[in-house]
This record gives structure tokens, C-alpha cells and sequence, in this order.
């Protein structure tokens, strides 16, 4: 597994202990390379690695949080595509263009339910929209609302 995304995974789950992350890194190279050896040498190593997982449970706990912030980071950047939103142009004013740039380009969304009361100031009540931005988040660089807000559709 890459730099990348190890770190990214620590960053997704921090409270993942230094075993369960080595057991975690070891099953994910295991599954990775399991299709590329004979039956004998992917079971013995995927034997070796279970000797490091911890219990079932906290394993599945684990895949359950991790597959938890995987949907909500695709729910941040693609909305509800059962509910679109009509986003009117008057809603784009110059506050809320700043904010929803300022946070594109920082990638620091923590502004979020600021620019939730600029939209509202411009008269937007779309629920979805007033919603999303005073969610906990997370919030990400292609965050459907602030695309919308920058016309980034």
C-alpha cells in the first residue's frame, strides 16, 4: 500500500490502534497480491496475515467505518441524485462566491454553514442546500453545493 494512502486511511480512521493498523496494511497486501499466486501461496499467505487481525468484530467494525466515510465523502461530492436541486442564479452573490472560493482554494471547509446563511441571505430555501452546508460534514474539495455556488456544474 502507498504513502498516500496508508496516510490517507490513518486520517479516515484515526482511532485505529498501531496493531489493528498492521493488521489492517497486512490483510490489504494480502488481498492485493492474492490473485496473482498458486492456492498454496495465497492460503498460506493470507494464514500468516489472520495471525495478525484482530477479532472478527473489530475487523468488521472497521470495514463497516471505513466503507461509513467512503459514502459520505461520495454523498459530499455528488448529493442525492434521487432529489436534484434547481439552483437559481440569484443565490450566487458576491459573499457567497467568496466564501464557497475561499473554501474550493483552502480546502478548508469549515466555513460551510457560513456560507449557508449567505445563500439564505440571498434567498435561497431549498432545504437540501441549506442542510447540506450545516452538516458535520466531511466536507471536500468538490462539494456538490460549492460547485454549484462557483458554476462548476
Amino acid at each position: 500500500m502507498s504513502h498516500a494512502c496508508a496516510a490517507y486511511w490513518r486520517q479516515c480512521l484515526p482511532e485505529m490502534t498501531a496493531a489493528k493498523e498492521k493488521a489492517f496494511f497486512a490483510a490489504y497486501s494480502v488481498s492485493t497480491v492474492v490473485n496473482q499466486l498458486p492456492l498454496d501461496d495465497a492460503a498460506a499467505a493470507a494464514w500468516g496475515a489472520a495471525k495478525h487481525v484482530p477479532a472478527t468484530a473489530e475487523l468488521a467494525n472497521l470495514h463497516f467505518a471505513r466503507a461509513e466515510v467512503v459514502a459520505t465523502i461520495i454523498r459530499d461530492i455528488f448529493g442525492n441524485p434521487f432529489r436534484p436541486v434547481a439552483f437559481s442564479p440569484s443565490w450566487r452573490t458576491s459573499t457567497a462566491i467568496a466564501i464557497a472560493s475561499q473554501m474550493y482554494e483552502s480546502r478548508d471547509f469549515s466555513a460551510m454553514p457560513i456560507l449557508a446563511d449567505a445563500l439564505q441571505d440571498a434567498g435561497c430555501d431549498n432545504a437540501n442546500v441549506l442542510d447540506h452546508c450545516r452538516s458535520p460534514g466531511p466536507h471536500v474539495r468538490g462539494c456538490w453545493v460549492v460547485d454549484l455556488v462557483l458554476g462548476k456544474e
